[in-house]
């Protein structure tokens, strides 16, 4: 299915009829048009992305397809209004996420088309400022994530691995990987780093549930919205009495002093909790089924332990960790893209699977290749909203593979690759439970 853009003049390409969104192309499959100086916006095809369920370790197609046809095309997802502008391949991405022009904090009360029914990201958090606040909030939390602060943490982090595959090993199999080690795994670390009590963390998981959904209500999202901001209210009242060790105590103290509004502090935890909890759930439970799937590139690590940190990369590159696409950003004034001319005051989004997709970056893109090495993945992002918490999950990816390696050399999957359960209706992708043997 396709969407028109309204033009007062101009021939429109064919509509394609088959399902999943786009237009017939007029240039050969894998070719990018060529264009002669700025295209009219107005002339661009609309795709309709409804952004299904994907089974496995499966690429939504549509990316895919516009990857190689239509590196900057206009589409139109199930929530939201209007259409927005979307790109998808590696340089433009970049270009894209490092213009000053695209704004982020414009997006604030713009109901720009989205696959969600409401906006994950709260107003005023970091993901949704510019410069010069966007600086000035993510200084506050830059050095609880550095490298020198993750370092520190990895002999915890290793610890902690050992004792919860000792504790899966002595249970037996099958177990689920997600439940025995990647779920409880980044609790712990946060507990010490943020200073959040253990306790709370079945209620933070929900939370974290609800939020990414993408197939709840606005009212709904907005209730478990308005339920996360009073807890963190709760708790900064209770640190600014009872100060700790940690980074929330770091906030609440920046609060007090001035430099942090209430809405900040509630929106900036939010962000670190609830992005810490899913992230290595969802990409270490993923990258052990990769490379359970890819059996070859699993003795190739095997037989060269070494290759850890570059195969964590390539698998960071390789996996569809996200369905659809992230926060968009406004064009605050007219600006060309990649052949394309993108109005004041129009959405843009970003694919950064895509990017790291791109074949003209790498070579055959779509072949899982721990041994590669080429162009930096955008996996973590680019640009100034780069992702904070990258070297933490790099070093807990790092960790649970090791552990898992060294520990259960007869690791394998407990049931049919089919038969893995996949999340369904989340933001995110990743197994739901990933059932072991050894």
């Amino acid at each position: 299915m396709t969407a028109r853009r309204p033009a007062p003049t101009g021939h429109r390409p064919a509509e394609d009829p088959a399902a999943g969104g786009g237009t017939r192309s007029h240039t050969p499959p894998g070719s990018i048009p060529a264009q002669h100086g700025p295209a009219d916006p107005a002339d661009a095809p609309v795709h309709f992305w409804p952004v299904d369920h994907l089974t496995a370790l499966d690429f939504d197609p549509l990316l895919h397809r516009l990857l190689r046809e239509e590196p900057v095309a206009r589409i139109r997802m199930r929530h939201g209004e209007g259409e927005a502008w979307l790109v998808t391949s590696y340089d433009l991405v970049k270009e894209v996420t490092s213009d000053p022009r695209f704004s982020r904090a414009l997006t604030v009360d713009r109901p720009v088309t989205s696959m969600t029914p409401h906006t994950v990201a709260p107003a005023g958090g970091i993901g949704r400022t510019d410069p010069p606040d966007h600086t000035r909030l993510r200084r506050l939390v830059a050095g609880a994530f550095g490298r020198k602060r993750v370092a520190a943490l990895r002999a915890g982090a290793e610890e902690t691995a050992d004792r919860l595959v000792a504790a899966m090993v002595a249970q037996g199999p099958p177990a689920d990987l997600a439940e025995a080690v990647t779920g409880p795994m980044p609790e712990h670390l946060l507990g010490s780093l943020l200073g959040l009590p253990a306790e709370d963390f079945g209620r933070l998981q929900q939370w974290r549930t609800l939020i990414l959904s993408t197939d709840r209500s606005r009212r709904e999202g907005d209730g478990v919205k308005a339920e996360i901001a009073g807890y963190f209210r709760e708790l900064a009242a209770h640190r600014a009495r009872f100060p700790g060790d940690d980074l929330f105590s770091d906030l609440v103290a920046a609060h007090t002093r001035g430099e942090l509004s209430r809405p900040e502090l509630v929106s900036l935890s939010v962000m670190v909790v609830l992005n810490a909890l899913d992230q290595i759930l969802g990409q270490a439970t993923a990258m052990v089924y990769a490379l359970l799937t890819h059996p070859c590139e699993l003795e190739r690590l095997r037989a060269e332990p070494a290759l850890l940190p570059r195969a964590v990369e390539e698998l960071l590159r390789f996996l569809p960790q996200r369905n659809g696409v992230g926060m968009p950003r406004i064009a605050t004034e007219d600006v060309e893209v990649g052949g394309r001319v993108i109005r004041a005051g129009e959405a843009v989004y970003v694919s950064y699977p895509a990017a790291d997709r791109d074949p003209r970056v790498f070579t055959d893109p779509d072949r899982l290749d721990l041994a590669r090495g080429e162009a930096p993945h955008l996996a973590f992002g680019h640009g100034a909203h780069y992702c904070l918490g990258a070297a933490l999950a790099r070093m807990e990816c790092e960790v649970v593979l090791a552990t898992l390696l060294r520990e259960l050399p007869g690791l394998r999957l407990a049931v049919e690759p089919g038969q893995v359960p996949w999340r369904r209706g989340s933001v995110n992708r990743g197994p739901e439970a990933l059932p072991l043997r050894w």
